[in-house]
């Protein structure tokens, strides 16, 4: 496989496997793959250089597996998150991969946890600010399990960071992670033994979280029972779910240099966690959730009960960003028009458990 330079590439970690597909002009693409066969990987991310693959195996555990070469040759995984012996924690899973500035990698698992790697994924070692947060015992999962599945590094502050896990809450730093504060003001948790919006309080069900990639200050939020936006600084965050279709949903994306723009896939309800109608469609703002716009041109509009998880979503780097949307029924959409208009780049993947996106070096 021949990956050039200054290609977009689009990595579909599924059930089954990774995919990568590349392309010189956001038309026609070339797929490669699967790599791993039959294991699922949950998520993938690359600087446009250095591809890391988040792994499961039944029998071996978890892995995060790593390539210079967008997947024609791994490297010997040298370690894998691991807990310390005697903490009574073990990690499951490997859900989530995020890359900073400064080039660390960082890896959210199950049970639910922070990981860091400085030397390229070669070895990690645990943010135990978060990992011994005081009455994790106490801390329940969702239905996908106790994971820790969104990391977001502060751009231009090093010090700080964002973390969301299942079912638990949302997690801020200020100092490199020793220490650690709730983020949970003001969402719904009706699921809760009495009405509770208070910013220390855990329980509440984020299914994903984006950053604002214009104003950093800013944090938009898919939750299991609602859409929200938070300021940093904020004492809570603020309902922004008027224009969609229903409050339930999973995936969120940034777009990547327009501020107040992000994008979401609303589904019918937690009890049935399909596309509304039937109908597939992404719903985005471009007013900081204002008002959402239904976008839906070359979408199929009947008989399309999809579901989109978590990290089913992403944005890609070009000033007209393009937008990729998985599903669990193997299908692979892209809009190269920030979203006015689809194609579909696959249709009989395996099972997609997240979509991400990079610019080849």
């Amino acid at each position: 496989m021949t990956v050039k330079k200054g290609e977009t590439v689009v990595l579909a970690g599924t059930k089954k496997g990774l995919f990568v597909l590349h392309s010189r002009d956001r038309r026609s693409w070339r797929t490669e793959g699967p790599y791993f066969e039959g294991l699922p990987v949950m998520h993938a991310v690359s600087d446009g250089r250095m591809l890391y693959a988040a792994t499961q195996n039944e029998h071996w555990g978890p892995a995060v597996a790593r390539s210079g070469s967008w997947g024609a040759r791994w490297l010997k995984p040298h370690g894998a998150p691991a807990y310390a012996k005697g903490s009574g924690l073990s990690v499951e899973k490997v859900w989530n991969l995020a890359l900073d500035e400064s080039g660390a990698l960082y890896a959210g698992v199950e049970l639910a946890g922070v990981f860091v790697s400085r030397d390229g994924g070669k070895s990690f070692e645990g943010l135990d600010g978060f990992n011994a947060f005081p009455d994790r015992s106490a801390w329940t999962p969702g239905g996908g399990g106790l994971c820790l599945h969104t990391i977001l590094p502060y751009p231009g502050d090093p010090a700080r960071m964002v973390v969301a896990a299942s079912a638990v809450g949302i997690f801020g730093t200020n100092d490199a992670g020793r220490s650690w504060r709730t983020l949970n003001g003001g969402i719904a948790a009706p699921w809760l033994p009495q009405k509770r919006t208070e910013e220390h309080m855990v329980g509440t069900c984020p299914h994903k979280i984006v950053r604002d990639a214009k104003d950093p200050a800013w944090l938009y939020m898919q939750n299991h029972g609602g859409v929200y936006k938070r300021r940093r600084g904020d004492d809570k965050w603020t309902p922004i779910m008027k224009g969609l279709p229903g409050p339930f949903g999973f995936p969120m994306a940034a777009h990547p240099h327009e501020k107040g723009t992000v994008y979401t896939v609303p589904l019918e309800a937690d009890s049935n966690r399909v596309t509304p109608g039937g109908a597939m469609a992404v719903y985005r703002t471009r007013d900081a959730g204002k008002s959402w716009q239904r976008l839906a041109k070359g979408l199929p509009q009947k008989n399309a009960w999809h579901t989109v998880l978590r990290e089913g979503m992403a944005t890609d780097a070009h000033d007209r960003a393009g937008v990729y949307v998985g599903t669990t029924t193997g299908q692979l959409y892209a809009s190269r028009d920030e979203g006015g208009t689809w194609s579909t780049l696959h249709e009989t993947l395996p099972p997609i458990l997240s979509v991400s996106t990079a610019i080849s070096r």
